[in-house]
């Protein structure tokens, strides 16, 4: 029996399409974006936990791992790390939270062409990568939040381990529903997670008070080397590689340090730029309401959301960093003259 009262009406038909494609597929890889963040491992969870009421056979993957900070969250089934030796020939895929090949990793990335896939995605910028179906809605706050409703269309409910996945996912993107893709209909389906039984206090506490002593230091370090600029327009912190070795910090501990650039009063887009090597940069992005860093990031073959986006920059970190800044001054300027 579908239980499709609790999806929204624009959402019901794809979501049914999507969930007849699952049930004619079988022996598949489910994998999100490389470096997978709370929507794209909570995605992934919730299509494993599909598949496995549905019967099928299949295999989590994530590039090059899952973070540290989920290693509490449980999972419906062992993530691989690798493809080298699946425990299955793969012959399909779902792909989740990303919309172009080179986003799943080389390894995944080289298989895609010989398998049957479906795409379910809520990022700016293609129609899907799935050669059997693809659901892109980019009005969506999280892609865990489609997955709950082809949960919904193929008359599986939202409980137990599954409603912890698809709340992570909202929480994850959503910035814990304080931004603004929280849609009446995202809120909608938490007030449904949590009639049922999700609870949501724990995973916030799994999420929340679980830092390393590393993370602790390395925040210390970042808020000491956090600076305003353009008036105080703009919160802008960088990374350099040592700072992670001092504070025996891994990537993975500034999750969620952009957010906190927002904080600082007056400030309205926050940038965090992270050095990975003397010649690659990462950017980070985030914004308020009508401020959409988006375009920002997509002048620098980036991408993303209105609110939050990102990319990277081939340069040395000083360079990347004038580059950035010079950019979002460009488009804060522009702004101004519009206003006028």
């Amino acid at each position: 029996m579908q239980q499709t009262n609790a999806i929204p009406g624009p959402y019901a038909e794809k979501a049914r399409q999507i969930a007849e494609a699952l049930s004619q597929m079988d022996q598949i890889v489910v994998a999100g974006h490389v470096h997978p963040d709370g929507d794209a491992a909570g995605s992934v969870a919730a299509v494993g936990h599909i598949l496995r009421d549905m019967g099928k056979e299949f295999m989590l993957y994530a590039n090059p791992r899952l973070p540290g900070y989920l290693d509490f969250f449980p999972m419906p089934a062992v993530v691989h790390t690798t493809l080298e030796h699946p425990p299955f020939t793969p012959r399909c895929a779902v792909l989740l939270d990303c919309g172009e090949p080179e986003r799943l990793g080389a390894e995944l990335a080289g298989l895609l062409p010989q398998l049957d896939s479906v795409n379910i995605d809520h990022h700016l910028g293609g129609d899907g990568m799935g050669s059997r179906d693809n659901w892109v809605v980019t009005e969506a706050a999280a892609t865990a939040q489609l997955v709950a409703y082809v949960s919904l269309a193929a008359g599986l409910p939202l409980t137990g381990d599954l409603s912890l996945a698809v709340a992570l996912g909202l929480i994850t993107d959503t910035g814990g529903f304080c931004h603004g893709n929280t849609s009446g209909d995202v809120l909608s389906l938490a007030a449904h997670l949590v009639k049922n039984g999700c609870n949501l206090p724990w995973l916030r506490e799994q999420l929340d008070n679980n830092w390393s002593l590393g993370r602790w230091r390395l925040w210390g370090l970042l808020m000491e080397n956090s600076r305003v600029e353009y008036d105080g327009q703009v919160g802008f912190c960088q990374v350099r590689l040592q700072d992670l070795s001092r504070c025996q910090a891994l990537k993975e501990d500034m999750e969620g340090f952009v957010e906190q650039l927002r904080r600082l009063q007056g400030v309205k887009v926050a940038a965090l730029l992270r050095e990975d090597s003397p010649q690659l940069c990462k950017f980070s992005l985030r914004s308020y309401g009508e401020l959409d860093v988006r375009s920002i990031a997509a002048d620098l073959d980036g991408g993303g959301h209105f609110n939050a986006a990102g990319g990277t920059l081939r340069m040395p970190l000083e360079k990347a960093g004038q580059v950035l800044l010079n950019r979002i001054g460009l488009y804060l300027g522009n702004l101004k003259n519009t206003a006028r």
